[in-house]
Parts: C-alpha cells; structure tokens; sequence
C-alpha cells in the first residue's frame, strides 16, 4: 500500500510543480494517517478514491503541504485538531490548484462537478467567516468555466 502511494505522491509532486506550487515532503505514512484519520464531515470518500483521481490527489497533497507549512504535525488527528479554521483555510487553498490543475486540461466537467459542492461551502455554519470572502472569490474565479 505505502509503496502505491509514494509512487501517487511523486506524480502528484510533479503536477504541483508545473502549476508552481513548492510542495512540502509528504511521507506515504503521513498521507495514509491524513487520508483515514477522523473528519467533522463523515467523508465518504475513501482512499482508494482518492488514489485513483489525479485531481483528488492534487488537493489532498496540497492540504497536507500547507498544513506543514504551518508547522502541524501530519497524523489521524490532525483535521479535528486545527478545525474549522485551519482546516477551511488549507482546504481552499487546495480546491483553487485542484481546479487550476483541471482548467489546464480543460476538463470542464470536473470543475463544474467541483463546483456544486463549492456552492454548499457558502451555507456551511462552520465556515469560519474571515474565510468567507475567499469562499466566494474562488467560487467566482472559477463559476465562469461552467457554461
């Protein structure tokens, strides 16, 4: 399993580096322990899910990378550790490279799938509200590729 991942990180690794992103090191444990560790939302989706989607893999790789850029450890508590505010904030970051990285291949059906559930965020009583007018500019940024 950790070897499936490493290699999915790599490749991740390099997409993030052509859309400018400076990743941190991500360990194949750290992933596994953020992937399966405990969510406010009860996600449903699984890792398998998220290693068989390039776009997932993006964001999930992004979040982890910000979160270590802000000093947190990586482990199965770390999103109900530092949540909502930190959690939200990573997560935004992560959606706009997500979506950056579909625009580029100009998968519009992606962003737009992406995008329904951006629309829900604004409705979420957890979002913290400093974050809300990044909320909006991102769904805005990327509302006019869905024609």
């Amino acid at each position: 399993m950790f070897e499936r991942i490493s290699v999915k990180i790599s490749e991740t690794v390099e997409i993030l580096k052509k859309l400018g992103y400076a990743c941190e090191d991500v360990s194949p444990k750290e992933f596994y322990d953020y992937m399966t560790g405990e969510t406010p939302t009860g996600d449903t989706i699984t890792l398998e899910d998220i290693l068989q989607n390039e776009y997932l893999m993006v964001h999930e790789i992004v979040e982890i990378s910000e979160l270590k850029k802000k000093g947190i450890p990586i482990t199965k508590q770390t999103i109900m550790s530092f949540y909502p505010k930190t959690t939200y904030e990573v997560h935004l970051t992560a959606t706009e490279y997500e979506l950056t990285h579909a625009l580029n291949r100009k998968d519009y059906a992606w962003i737009k799938l992406r995008m329904a559930h951006a629309k829900n965020w604004l409705r979420d009583k957890n979002l913290p509200k400093e974050l809300l007018p990044r909320c909006k500019s991102l769904i805005k940024k990327f509302a006019k590729y869905l024609h």
